[in-house]
């Protein structure tokens, strides 16, 4: 069935197939990458914070790991390697490396964006292309054969039909990760506000009970 629709649309199927097997491969594995347990562990910052308390050295080697761990642990591993230089430098700490996450959370989003418009494009090709087709059979051959004139608005309708249902889902697909992202991110942020008070309020506690 499939192959016939291809072979009935023309040769503007190819691309149009093509981007939906690119939709369905980039829907995979952004679900599987924007998964809360892999970007934000829900017990990372409890952990991080108990051996910051017990008095656990974080040395570099632990450090490295933490960045390893997940993206939200790369933000913390980049606060917390400069959170002896005051809380101004860690912030500015976690904001470099919280772009740098975005920006990798929001891989093939834009790829994405981009099948969704122009899929429908393609179709819209296909229709021109096939309409040419019905008229210069209309010139050659006039309007006594209709089975000329029937492949034509065939390859019309078929071509316009398949470029709107890559469209359609490759638009929904992408603001549903869109929106994935954005609520990632704002966990990401609070949790990263919050380890920045917890360090410096403890530090800033401790410092005045030792004036005192």
């Amino acid at each position: 069935m499939v192959y016939e629709l291809v072979l009935a649309g023309g040769w503007l199927m190819l691309p149009i197939l093509a981007c939906s097997v690119g939709v369905v491969a980039i829907a995979i594995e952004r679900a599987w990458t924007l998964r809360s347990a892999n970007v934000t562990p829900s017990d990372l910052l409890g952990r991080i914070w108990h051996e910051v308390r017990t008095g656990e050295e974080m040395s570099r080697d632990r450090l490295l790991e933490l960045h390893d761990s997940s993206p939200l642990g790369r933000i913390f591993a980049a606060g917390l390697g400069n959170a002896s230089h005051g809380r101004e430098v860690m912030k500015a700490s976690i904001d470099e490396a919280a772009a740098q996450v975005v920006h990798e959370l929001e891989r093939f989003l834009a790829p994405l964006g981009t099948i969704a418009a122009i899929a429908p494009l393609l179709g819209l090709l296909g229709t021109v292309v096939g309409m040419i087709k019905v008229f210069s059979a209309l010139v050659l051959e006039g309007a006594g054969n209709p089975g000329v004139l029937a492949g034509g608005i065939s390859e019309a309708l078929i071509t316009t039909a398949a470029g709107l249902t890559v469209a359609i889902p490759a638009m929904v697909v992408h603001r549903y990760f869109e929106r994935r992202v954005d609520s990632l991110v704002v966990g990401m942020e609070e949790q990263a506000s919050r380890l920045v008070d917890a360090m410096h309020g403890n530090r800033l506690g401790a410092e005045r009970r030792e004036a005192a």
